[in-house]
């Protein structure tokens, strides 16, 4: 008996999810120490350093972080215990140094939300009554809102 392949999904797909099943066989065989450092770089560096910093390159001992300015001045002075505690999750001392490259911050994950206006201005005169008058006084208030 022959079992019947798994069915395909045609649907689009993030670049990622295409490309990490290729590449990261590669990665293992080539550096397995260095492709699980980049791979699992929010477990490995914990939260808080994940959501500022992210790694871009690791050659020679050197990881490089991709973080904006204030960031990078601020995990220079931390680096001795970073690169402890990566050494630490790997297993044995791999990073040597780190390297800091400026990058823009990223989005935020939430869109913040509108405030509210605190007096709004009166609906124009003259609005036809009903539905139609309530949906073109609440039009009003939005243009008003935003400037």
């Amino acid at each position: 008996m022959t079992e019947e392949p798994a069915p395909r999904n045609f649907g689009p797909r993030g670049i990622a999810a295409i490309l990490a099943p290729v590449t990261r066989p590669a990665f293992r065989r080539r550096a397995p120490a260095a492709a699980a450092l980049l791979a699992d770089w929010p477990q490995l560096a914990g939260p808080d350093l994940a959501a500022r910093a992210a790694p871009v390159k690791f050659a020679g001992g050197t990881l490089t972080l991709g973080c904006t300015g204030p960031t990078a001045l601020e995990l220079q002075f931390a680096a001795p215990q970073i690169i402890a505690r990566l050494n630490l999750a790997l297993g044995h001392n791999m990073v040597e140094r780190l390297r800091f490259e400026q990058q823009a911050p990223r989005p935020p994950s939430t869109t913040p939300a509108r405030p509210t206006p605190r007096n709004p201005a009166p609906p124009p005169e003259g609005l036809p009554p009903g539905e139609l008058g309530a949906a073109l006084a609440r039009l009003y208030q939005g243009i008003k809102s935003r400037g």
